[in-house]
């Protein structure tokens, strides 16, 4: 469920790069369904993705690795937030693009913490 809500963060972030065309053809995308709620709505996204990671991974006690990852990809989530704030196309596909350290490093967090054990 976590990722589902990861897929739905950075997939916005690209279908807001090209919201412009999208609207002249009349495609719908999450962007624009989601209107100007879209940035807002772009946050929750990933802070679910890193609430629900949270939870299903605790019982495990992955330890401190782990939860400095989980710090890390919340300090990615406020630097995409910095990114797609003004909804420029640039700023939107720099996120998007960038969204694979996110998967980075909570692997690198998990991978660590059994490493460490």
């Amino acid at each position: 469920l976590g990722n589902l809500f990861w897929v739905l963060a950075y997939d916005t972030e690209y279908a807001m790069v090209d919201r412009d065309d999208d609207l002249k053809i009349g495609m719908k995308t999450s962007a624009i369904t989601l209107g100007r709620f879209d940035v807002a709505a772009i946050v929750a996204f990933y802070l679910l993705l890193v609430l629900i990671w949270g939870v299903a991974l605790a019982p495990l006690a992955l330890g401190v690795p782990f939860w400095l990852a989980m710090g890390l990809v919340l300090a990615q989530v406020a630097w995409h937030f910095t990114l797609i704030r003004h909804r420029t196309r640039e700023g939107c596909f720099t996120a998007f693009t960038s969204n694979h350290w996110i998967g980075f490093t909570l692997f690198a967090g998990i991978a660590l913490s059994y490493a460490l054990r």
